[in-house]
């Protein structure tokens, strides 16, 4: 019997997702990620130890008997560049511009070229959530910074042109249109917080759980729009990731850590998508800083890109089943 196709909402943003189970038995669906290609092949890493002047000085370092673990660096070719206020220019009815102003950064988190986040120690991904904090304060008290987006491509199809493990941030002069609608769902949401009420329904019902700690919360959102897709929620009501203290980013590394410990289980060394959503700086009103995980398992076809309306063929209580199978906290 085929499974019934479902539509489903996702809260945060107010779109719906449809849910068709039985595509996922189509065996091309998942196909795995390709070889690495840098982008300068030949060129020597200009991430890893010893090629340190292959790119600008750091901004922040975290050393360990005389050796750097961790450190951040001005972005070579930065999307985002300067002080300059952000204005908007009209050119004629339908042209819009405004300067480009911000601060892009690279977050280099581990010193080894062939590592990676599912390779941390929980002393890795503690202090990579901290360095991060001191890095989203600093932007925070930066002229005309109004949010930071701090993601981590990994692999070619997520988006990566370097192979070695790192992060990027990018302080933006403005606040992205998918935070800004976070922001309204959050206002308008009457029970309360959106994510806090997802904790309580998702712990209660159990099917879409990969793990629960009293700090943190990793679930297969009922509303995911691709196969896998995780949520990271700090079980901590903070708007800001900068407002939460040490233990709750330990607990939110180390739960990256371990899920994508678990993805790579079942699938191998998938490309993803590593995504954190906090407050806009200096905002006070309703929000819950998370960790949104994106596994780039399939491609973007036209129907979604035609209508923003996504199509998952893994429904996310099987993800979760699938997941806490092969989960180090299971």
């Amino acid at each position: 019997m085929r499974a019934v196709s479902q539509l489903r909402l996702n809260p945060l943003t107010g779109r719906w997702v449809t849910i068709v189970a039985d595509r996922a038995e189509r065996p091309t669906d998942f196909a795995p990620r390709t070889a690495q290609v840098e982008s300068e092949p030949g060129r020597p890493c200009p991430f890893c130890p010893g090629n340190e002047e292959s790119s600008l000085p750091a901004l922040e370092t975290l050393d360990e008997g005389g050796q750097w673990r961790m450190r951040v660096i001005p972005n070579l070719y930065p999307a985002f560049e300067g002080d300059e206020p952000f204005a908007v220019h009209h050119h004629g009815p339908v042209h819009v511009e405004a300067e480009s102003s911000g601060i892009h950064e690279v977050f280099v988190f581990t010193p080894d070229h062939e590592g990676g986040m599912h390779l941390s120690t929980d002393q890795d991904a503690t202090d990579m959530m901290l360095m991060l904090k001191r890095r989203l304060q600093e932007h925070a008290n930066t002229k005309h910074v109004r949010y930071t987006q701090a993601i981590i491509n990994h692999g070619r199809e997520a988006g990566a042109s370097l192979a070695h493990p790192h992060g990027q941030l990018l302080g933006l002069p403005f606040v992205p249109g998918e935070i800004l609608e976070e922001q309204r769902a959050f206002t308008r949401f009457e029970g309360g917080c959106i994510l806090c009420a997802t904790v309580e329904a998702e712990l209660v019902d159990g099917k879409r759980v990969l793990f629960a700690t009293d700090d943190v919360v990793c679930v297969s959102p009922y509303w995911a729009g691709a196969p896998y897709e995780l949520l990271i929620i700090p079980r901590s009501h903070d708007l800001h990731l900068t407002d939460s203290n040490d233990t709750t980013l330990g607990a939110v590394g180390i739960a990256i850590r371990d899920s994508l410990v678990a993805l790579r289980e079942i699938h191998g060394d998938i490309s993803y998508n590593l995504v954190f959503h906090t407050a806009p700086h200096h905002y006070n009103g309703s929000y819950h800083w998370h960790v949104h995980l994106f596994p780039k398992l399939v491609t973007t076809a036209g129907f979604e890109r035609g209508t923003g309306v996504m199509i998952n063929i893994v429904p996310p209580e099987t993800a979760a089943q699938q997941l806490r199978g092969v989960s180090v906290r299971a």
